[in-house]
């Protein structure tokens, strides 16, 4: 699809919308490389020709899993370091190198909780901060779970809950809940609990 500018002499022409206003790479200096993210600055040529710097934290991408069993989602309530508290949140977690999101999506199941997914539906993929960041993490629904023995990273500190849909919207509004994902999935299976199909 292609949208009409508004702006002065180029209204009425169609351009891709995901070329407006590019900045093009000038130089690009690496700054960090982490276990999980990598830290870059580059300098980039704007539209009107001036330049300036961007930012970028580069992530390999990750995966979150909707896991429903007997009407009740499955989470997990972890201590995240840079909020410094507490967070209940759907199973989630990164890319291995080269690997399928479906296949991270249900190993990152099975660590985390323990379950098994026998079916997995594809909600939708977002970026989670593109004004700084190229993380993207991929949304699956699950269902026809099979219990199992959770298998958690051995710097990682969780407890499994499962919890209905109000009180999922519960502590979305007491701030348990305030992820981008978490939040997104919950809408998901709202919206499958009033017309029984997942909104993809």
């Amino acid at each position: 699809m292609a949208f009409t500018e508004r702006n002065g002499q180029d209204e009425g022409k169609a351009r891709s919308p995901y070329q407006r206003f590019e900045e093009v790479t000038v130089e690009s200096t690496n700054i960090f490389k982490g276990k999980v993210i990598s830290l870059q600055v580059d300098t980039v040529t704007l539209p009107d020709g001036s330049t300036a710097t961007r930012e970028i934290v580069r992530h390999p991408g990750a995966v979150a899993v909707l896991a429903i069993h007997d009407r009740k989602m499955i989470v997990v309530d972890q201590y995240r370091k840079p909020l410094g508290r507490s967070q209940i949140e759907i199973p989630a977690g990164k890319l291995d190198p080269d690997e399928e999101p479906e296949t991270a999506a249900r190993r990152e199941l099975a660590e985390e909780t323990g379950y098994k997914a026998e079916h997995l539906v594809h909600l939708s993929s977002v970026y989670t901060s593109p004004g700084f960041a190229d993380e993207i993490i991929h949304i699956y629904a699950a269902d026809h779970l099979t219990p199992g023995e959770m298998h958690t990273d051995e710097d990682e500190f969780l407890e499994v809950l499962e919890i209905t849909l109000e009180e999922a919207f519960e502590a979305m509004r007491d701030g348990r809940i305030s992820d981008a994902k978490t939040v997104n999935a919950i809408y998901a299976w709202q919206i499958y609990e009033l017309t029984g199909q997942w909104p993809i």
